[in-house]
């Protein structure tokens, strides 16, 4: 509750009972008083306590009818209230309960636990009140976590293929560039957008089921071995789809896996493994998709040189409705610029591997050789 008292109004027009209650709690609490039901409500209205002790036979107003009118204002109806009474029948205890009442304490006072009952209502109230803030730090705290584990994550697939240098931050954040259009166009929400750039360093995660011999090879890769290399979105779907046990409940999970998954489908279904077409390609998949191509285009590859913006830029263009959906070429045209910074704020990364001899047993963009599978781009 940090240094500051709680505040505790008691309310009973006996001196001797006030007198027992401010002695029990004065010194953990600060306290003020009201005599009757008028004075209460008054006092709740000015100060806002963070308790009220409620005593229920009092002349004038009693406390049954100055809790309802607590209840009743939208200024004082979350102030929790306690009744303190004589009375002791079970149908008083009903009522008051009834009203909106936290707790009921009979006389004579036992200052042990109305000491006790007192700190756990305002307990209570603290994490109440404190609730959306509460909850906003652990969210914080678990998307920290998170976020640390798919990090670890991507970095254990980048270090299976290291030649890639910082692909996972670039390729994230050109995600990121993609998907915010979207969300000005209305096609995502904001959320979906944050869960794609979030799981976009996990599209490549199925390359620690590759084995060294393929993935590192120098050379051109048979067809065998290449067939055996497109398994790397199979294994990695495969392992998100056992974190999430099944359950498909999970949006960062579903998202992951899904461009995990079809991140090397095509617009034209002439993708792999499930040649999937156009809008049967979840978004984010096409998004990832993208923004993996282009990277692969700008980087030095074992099997390529760095190409340069102007010439990837053309390639995506000239493989609009084959390769890519025709709709996110447009937009990434719009703001090819935002790559370019992206890439050029992470250039000079990377290991520098054996080159490979280049090959092209499927797609072909523009002319220029690039691999088909995680080999290529992405």
């Amino acid at each position: 509750m940090g240094d500051s008292k709680g505040k505790i109004l008691i309310v009973d027009d006996m001196a001797i009972n006030l007198d027992i209650l401010v002695e029990t709690l004065g010194a953990d609490f600060d306290i003020s008083v009201a005599l009757d039901g008028k004075s209460a409500l008054q006092s709740c209205a000015e100060h806002c306590p963070d308790l009220i002790l409620l005593d229920i036979m009092m002349p004038g107003m009693d406390g049954y009818e100055v809790c309802r009118r607590l209840k009743e204002d939208r200024l004082t109806c979350e102030m929790p209230v306690i009744f303190i009474t004589a009375l002791t029948d079970a149908d008083d205890e009903s009522k008051g309960l009834g009203l909106g009442a936290v707790d009921y304490i009979t006389k004579p006072f036992n200052p042990v636990l109305v000491r006790a009952r007192v700190k756990n209502h305002i307990m209570l109230k603290y994490y109440r009140d404190n609730l959306k803030t509460i909850i906003a730090e652990k969210i914080c705290e678990l998307q920290a976590m998170q976020d640390s584990t798919i990090k670890g994550m991507a970095i254990v697939a980048e270090y299976r293929d290291p030649g890639t240098g910082f692909h996972i931050q670039r390729t994230s954040e050109y995600v990121r560039i993609l998907a915010d259009r979207l969300v000005e166009k209305g096609q995502l929400t904001q959320g979906e957008a944050s869960l794609l750039a979030q799981a976009a360093p996990l599209h490549d995660i199925g390359k620690v089921g590759i084995s060294d011999a393929i993935l590192f090879k120098p050379g051109k890769l048979t067809d065998t071995e290449i067939a055996e290399m497109k398994n790397h979105v199979l294994y990695g779907a495969e392992a998100i789809r056992k974190i999430d046990n099944g359950q498909n409940g999970n949006g960062f999970l579903r998202a992951a896996r899904e461009i995990v998954e079809f991140h090397h489908e095509k617009w034209d279904g002439s993708g792999y493994q499930k040649n999937l077409t156009k809008n049967n390609i979840p978004i984010g998949a096409r998004i990832m998709t993208i923004a993996d191509v282009y990277d692969a285009l700008v980087s030095v590859r074992p099997y390529k040189p760095a190409f340069s913006h102007e010439k990837a830029v053309n390639i995506i263009a000239t493989s609009s409705g084959t390769h890519f959906d025709p709709e996110l070429v447009s937009i990434f045209l719009q703001h090819h610029q935002k790559f370019d910074q992206v890439a050029k704020r992470y250039s000079g990364f990377g290991i520098a591997l054996p080159r490979r001899e280049e090959y092209s047993p499927g797609a072909d963009f523009a002319g220029l050789p690039v691999s088909p599978c995680c080999q290529g781009p992405g």
